[in-house]
């Protein structure tokens, strides 16, 4: 399956299967800790927030669940004291990096131009 050609416009209806992808990275967190665990390989929570910066360990405790339940990371719990927990991508999580790097590269292009529409939209 190639996944740039296989999705033509009746394939994003209501019922499509194709918006589970955009569903699953809506959260703003959840892109960014794929890129980060895809770029770095399994992390403690602790590395994880001093990595990504900005964000709390209540919003990073959610985000990591919510992508655990949709299969994009595995939580690994050691048995040791002090208990000891890292995460790491799933395949389908690894899959991901390709689409979030295009998706950073149209952002590093676009971004300006979207900031600029929204000020003229809010001037108006």
């Amino acid at each position: 399956m190639d996944l740039e050609t296989d999705f033509e416009a009746d394939d994003f209806v209501a019922d499509c299967r194709a918006r589970v992808a955009f569903e699953v990275l809506a959260n703003r967190w959840d892109s960014v800790i794929v890129f980060v665990l895809g770029e770095s390989g399994p992390m403690r929570p602790r590395d994880l927030r001093d990595r990504i910066g900005g964000i709390s360990p209540k919003v990073l405790n959610d985000a990591l669940r919510r992508l655990e339940f949709n299969g994009l990371v595995h939580r690994r719990a050691y048995a040791q004291a002090p208990p000891r927990v890292d995460y790491a991508l799933t395949e389908a999580g690894t899959a991901l990096l390709g689409p979030i790097r295009a998706m950073g590269a149209w952002a590093a292009r676009y971004a300006d131009d979207v900031l600029a529409a929204q000020d003229r939209f809010d001037g108006v």
